[in-house]
């Protein structure tokens, strides 16, 4: 089992150290580092097999052009059309001037990895040097600098280790030529999984001992209801053809399956066949729907122990992500990888509540918005964008929670989270509440004085002018558009007067448009009646009331609003965010 790699240089890594264990997941944003991770396992393992295919394991290291040649096209799991892309910015050498002589370094990628055969523990390191565009060298790491330096033994177990890159399923060839268990590793390593799944299963079907070809029959069974059938060798076209029986009892060609079906053989028909292999995952969810992503990955975390191997695995799924923090390792890339499950206890239950994919939003963002839903979101993007103001930049992806306007719920998920990222910093819109606000506290709190932000856009100016707002596509026509905008006009203006007290009606500063509850006891009544009488149905729902922050004028936007904008955007960029320049 490998147990820890420490990598120098290699793409977007500085210097890293991922402590790894029988199961690890990887979570982090979209170009995090994470495939990058994987990746460099997959180009140590090259690195040793190249290495002791034409040098052999052991200490004895020859002394002139130790290097052996690792052509950049071999490199399967890691595609890059220029070799110096492996090399983090592309800097392969280092040019300094040295008592007035110019003087020139490699630059070397370094990864050392540590592991735990049959209760030995071993220590393995190999370096890479530029040669050119489509190759470099690989030796063992040098322990010392020097024109002949003491280097690193390859022993053998590194080169037992069984390294597999798997990538999501592509699909699935239609048909399977019988190949020789070499010939599938070369496949696995090239990312052609969907050329050998047949065979996989056949190898498990004509092995001594049946029983891991039954387990997998079994688990696909309880998972997807479905009977796959053992694969038939046809010799007269040198192919493995393969079926499975669905719920109906029909017989179906193993293509006919979906995605997510196959993607679960794959994995577990390479574990029985390959005890103690390692397995790097990119993304092993994906195809899966979220019901099944807790019972899958429980799955292949149980087959996995059992089978003496290991799952490395890089993910983006909350169920993933959940489960994988009670009981295995969870590497947070986002600015310097670090675990996020080895906290205090009081830490630790405080995030297993508040969940695992808010943890690293926090750490990648820096701030946390609360709101009581997702319409105030909305509603402060559309008033941001009328206005032009700089907060729409910070409310195009934030980090939002919802709260159901609870200060309460606000503060406990905020501190739960700060224990973990204590540079948190937070702001938090509530609707008006008669209670008093916390102050001086790194979460900002704030309250509309309207009773609801949806107050400040149920002005008779503003329904009228969505009334008015018919396009030619709605009247069937430029002929008929003017009429239909009077129709509608007359008609939103009716509604209104049916619902708005005449006091109101006759001065917007009214009490009424700050107490009244805007959405439940206005706006809905309002938007009913008035497409009742327009004869069509209800086309603006709650969800909706944001596009009315689209036509309000903007001598009517309220001051308070502008408010509430210029203080997320200063709450946002008070905020310590974390980047790829923190690697």
């Amino acid at each position: 089992m490998l147990t820890k790699v420490t990598v120098r240089n290699f793409k977007r890594f500085e210097q890293v150290e991922l402590e790894l264990g029988n199961a690890v997941v990887f979570i982090g944003p979209n170009n995090s580092g994470k495939t990058a991770a994987l990746q460099s396992l997959a180009l140590w393992d090259i690195g040793v097999k190249r290495w002791v295919e034409k040098r052999g394991v052991g200490e004895d290291v020859p002394q002139k052009r130790p290097g052996v040649t690792i052509n950049r096209r071999d490199l399967i799991a890691v595609p890059v059309p220029n070799a110096n892309l492996l090399w983090r910015n592309r800097h392969v050498r280092d040019v300094q001037r040295v008592e007035g002589k110019q003087r020139t370094q490699n630059i070397r990628i370094e990864i050392i990895v540590e592991g735990v055969t049959q209760d030995r523990f071993w220590r393995c390191g190999m370096e890479f040097d530029y040669a050119n565009e489509e190759s470099f060298y690989c030796r063992p790491l040098r322990l010392s600098e020097g024109p002949d330096p003491e280097r690193m033994p390859v022993p053998i177990e590194a080169n037992q280790v069984q390294i597999a890159y798997l990538p999501p399923m592509s699909g699935l060839a239609a048909n399977e030529t019988r190949l020789d268990p070499g010939a599938i590793n070369v496949r696995v390593g090239e990312g052609r999984t969907a050329e050998v799944l047949r065979n996989l299963c056949y190898q498990l079907v004509e092995g001594a001992d049946k029983t891991n070809w039954q387990r997998l029959q079994t688990h696909i069974h309880a998972l997807f209801g479905v009977t796959i059938e053992e694969p038939q060798y046809i010799p007269e076209r040198g192919e493995i053809t393969m079926t499975y029986r669905d719920l109906a009892g029909v017989r179906l060609d193993l293509s006919s399956s979906g995605r997510g079906l196959q993607q679960v053989l794959l994995l577990l028909a390479y574990l029985y066949a390959h005890p103690g292999a390692v397995l790097l995952l990119d993304e092993p969810d994906a195809h899966l729907e979220i019901l099944r992503q807790r019972q899958i990955y429980h799955l292949l975390t149980d087959v996995t122990r059992r089978q003496n191997g290991q799952v490395i695995a890089a993910s983006h799924s909350e169920i993933v992500l959940n489960e994988a923090a009670d009981r295995d390792i969870v590497i947070a890339f986002v600015g310097q990888p670090h675990r996020i499950d080895d906290r205090g206890s009081q830490l630790l239950k405080s995030l297993r509540e508040i969940g695992y994919d808010q943890y690293y939003q926090a750490e990648q963002t820096g701030w946390v918005l609360y709101l009581e839903g997702s319409t105030d979101l909305a509603i402060l993007k559309a008033f941001a964008e009328k206005l032009k103001h700089p907060a729409v930049e910070h409310l195009e992806r934030p980090f939002v929670h919802y709260v159901a306007n609870q200060p309460t719920k606000a503060r406990a998920h905020f501190n739960g989270l700060r224990e973990a990222q204590p540079n948190l910093v937070g702001i938090a819109i509530f609707d008006h509440l008669e209670t008093n606000l916390q102050t001086n506290t790194s979460l900002r709190e704030l309250m509309w004085q309207r009773r609801e932000i949806e107050n400040y856009l149920c002005m008779p100016p503003v329904l009228l002018a969505y009334a008015e707002a018919v396009s030619d596509e709605e009247t069937g026509g430029p002929l008929f558009t003017q009429a239909e905008r009077e129709r509608r006009r007359k008609v939103m203006d009716e509604c209104i007067r049916d619902l708005v007290p005449p006091v109101a009606l006759r001065n917007l500063d009214d009490r009424w448009w700050r107490e009244v509850k805007a959405s439940d006891e206005f706006l809905d009544r309002l938007f009913e009646a008035y497409f009742a009488k327009l004869g069509l149905p209800n086309l603006m729902r709650k969800s909706d009331y944001h596009l009315l922050a689209q036509v309000v004028p903007q001598e009517l936007i309220d001051s308070e609003v502008r408010e509430k904008l210029d203080a997320i955007v200063l709450v946002a960029e008070s905020a310590h965010k974390l980047s790829g320049d923190d690697l």
